[in-house]
């Protein structure tokens, strides 16, 4: 680490105090994988016991994670950030050491940032790995600082894994004596000690920052929008020096302007849990998106949970730890999560929940009798987490009024070491009771009753207020199954769209819904039920009693038919088919007049078909 002979003998003195003050650094740095606070605790340890003053620069590579340049292979001139500071003799900032190849710096603060000249003792120390002394200028001279005289400084290199994490300056004062040889080898082997830990601070930072991008980046941009739901959420990480947690929420647009609401919480902390909290998250987008019950969405997913875990394979085996398992240790290899998913139709204003061993939604009407007392705990069959297996789910369906507020939530809300789950599940009925108006100050309140920052787990909370789509944007007809019904809702679509002001999309939804009413006579059976929806976009859905599901293909020049879905496709924002109790239902999503563009022309698009 350094060029300078380190001296066999030496006063029995000099030798105890370097023995101490190695046993100090042994016991004082590294405490934590902070890089700012290992810094410190570097200089705790040598002011004053080794030097007057002294100050620690870090590469910006370092503090970002980043690996720093090899010893050897860098000019030493590279931007470092001064980290840490310690005087015996002032408070004032340290400058950077004056020597025969430094012009005169100003002083330099903790959290600014510089470079040293390259040929400066400094970026010597930097580029070749060792440490360099300074005792004075050319003239003979020696540099003022602090108001008090520096009778010499050492420029001491912190390597680590052969790579140069940033340099330390020790500086002694005129009457304290200069430094020798014995001082230039003691500083490199309390500033190679301090190098381990900084590094390993440097890892933790890194794959700390990676596993927070990488859970964030599974939560959705700030807060969503749905139709028929005012939303408000909030995602409180736990104690941040702590490891990331597996907890998630979402909010997938359905068709038919219905929205899927997601709460979850992977059991277990750090980089494993966020990996298995994003493959669920997309798991349950998937599975959503296929537009199935909940119940079903969450049995699906419960497959899903058993095969991410290695081992045990066995579903009993997995039921059985889940079920006598006191410990969290006993559940490190498998994957157990709880979710709570819900699915709100906001025409109807009917929502369906399902629960997989998660905590029960909390449900507050706009004309509760004693709204005092609170907000209800709805009674959701609870079921098993998933991953575990050999269970089917259950689900309820709520009709909700007009203002009624519930939410979704995850355990870091409502439990912690002071007070038990059935406390916490209170406080937040009472939280939720006479909400404010504004549904963010509603999730700002429950966050300021409850006591959030034991930092012992995440916190994810989800609220929504319930205004469903007004029966004027809505419109809604049953045809029977015979061939004048085709005429008749191309009709009825374009006298809405005129009650609404949509003419712009008229030519466009008339064609689709003819296509769309032929294919349900030609392939479905019994009634034909049409409806549009005017929300931020217009969906069209036409219903019917078949179960096939219908599958677009490509059409062959010669052929007369078969590219209605095709036309479908080209004309729409979107479209697709879902499974309904009695039958199915095809659709199709329009956006709407902006000003700025225009929807495709029918005409084109049907020819380009040919």
């Amino acid at each position: 680490m350094s060029d300078i002979p380190v001296e066999a003998a030496g006063k029995p003195d000099d030798v105890r105090r370097a023995l101490a003050l190695l046993n100090a650094a042994g016991a004082r740095i590294g405490n934590t994988l902070d890089l700012e606070t290992t810094a410190r605790e570097l200089l705790d340890v040598a002011v004053p016991q080794f030097c007057d003053l002294a100050s620690v620069d870090l590469y910006q590579a370092v503090l970002i994670g980043d690996e720093p340049p090899a010893a050897g292979a860098n000019e030493g001139t590279g931007e470092l950030r001064r980290v840490a500071f310690a005087s015996s003799v002032s408070d004032a900032p340290l400058p950077l050491p004056s020597d025969a190849g430094d012009a005169d710096a100003g002083p330099v603060s903790v959290g600014s940032t510089h470079c040293y000249a390259v040929d400066s003792a400094g970026a010597e120390a930097l580029r070749t790995g060792r440490v360099q002394r300074v005792t004075g200028r050319d003239d003979g001279s020696v540099p003022v600082q602090f108001g008090a005289v520096v009778q010499s400084t050492l420029a001491v290199p912190m390597v680590a894994r052969e790579r140069v994490l940033g340099l330390a300056h020790f500086s002694r004062a005129k009457g304290s004596g200069a430094f020798g040889e014995r001082d230039a080898a003691l500083a490199a082997e309390l500033a190679a000690r301090a190098a381990v830990f900084l590094d390993n601070a440097r890892l933790y930072r890194r794959e700390h920052e990676r596993a927070l991008i990488l859970q964030r980046s599974l939560l959705p941009p700030g807060n969503p929008e749905a139709a028929g739901l005012d939303i408000a959420c909030r995602y409180l990480p736990g104690n941040p020096a702590t490891e990331v947690g597996g907890d998630w929420f979402d909010v997938i647009e359905l068709p038919g302007h219905r929205t899927a609401l997601v709460v979850g919480d992977v059991m277990g902390r750090g980089l494993r849990a966020a990996v298995a909290m994003g493959e669920l998250r997309t798991a349950v987008r998937t599975l959503a998106l296929l537009d199935t019950e909940p119940a079903e969405v969450l049995g699906a997913l419960d497959e899903i949970a058993q095969g991410l875990g290695a081992a045990p394979s066995d579903s009993r085996r997995r039921r059985a730890r889940w079920q006598h398992s006191n410990s969290a240790d006993d559940l490190a290899e498998v994957y157990l999560a709880t979710c709570a998913y819900a699915v709100y139709d906001p025409v109807t204003r009917r929502c369906t929940f399902a629960n997989a061993g998660h905590l029960p939604p909390v449900l507050l009407e706009p004309d509760a009798d004693d709204p005092d007392a609170g907000a209800l705990l709805l009674e959701v069959p609870k079921g098993v987490p998933l991953g575990v297996g050999g269970e089917p789910f259950e689900q309820v369906e709520v009709e909700l009024p007009d203002g009624a507020l519930f939410a979704l939530y995850t355990d870091g809300l409502v439990e912690s070491r002071d007070h038990p789950l059935d406390e916490g599940l209170n406080a937040l009925r009472r939280a939720l009771a006479s909400p404010p108006k504004a549904l963010e100050d509603v999730a700002d309140r429950v966050l300021g009753d409850l006591d959030v920052h034991h930092g012992e787990d995440d916190i994810a909370l989800l609220v929504a207020r319930v205004h469903g789509l007004p029966a004027g944007s809505v419109g809604d007809w049953y045809l029977e199954p015979e061939p004048q019904s085709v005429a008749r809702a191309r009709d009825m679509a374009v006298e809405q769209l005129a009650g609404w002001g949509l003419n712009e999309l008229a030519d466009t939804t008339e064609l689709l819904v003819s296509e769309l009413v032929t294919n349900a006579l030609r392939h479905g059976e019994g009634e034909i039920r049409l409806r549009l929806l005017l929300d931020r976009t217009l969906v069209c859905e036409v219903w019917d009693s078949g179960l096939v599901q219908p599958r677009r293909r490509r059409a062959r020049a010669t052929d007369e038919g078969g590219r209605g879905l095709q036309l479908v496709q080209l004309l729409s924002q979107a479209w697709g088919s879902r499974r309904t109790p009695h039958g199915k239902t095809v659709w199709f999503e329009m956006a709407l007049p902006d000003g700025d563009s225009k929807p495709k022309d029918p005409t084109e698009a049907l020819l380009s078909l040919f």
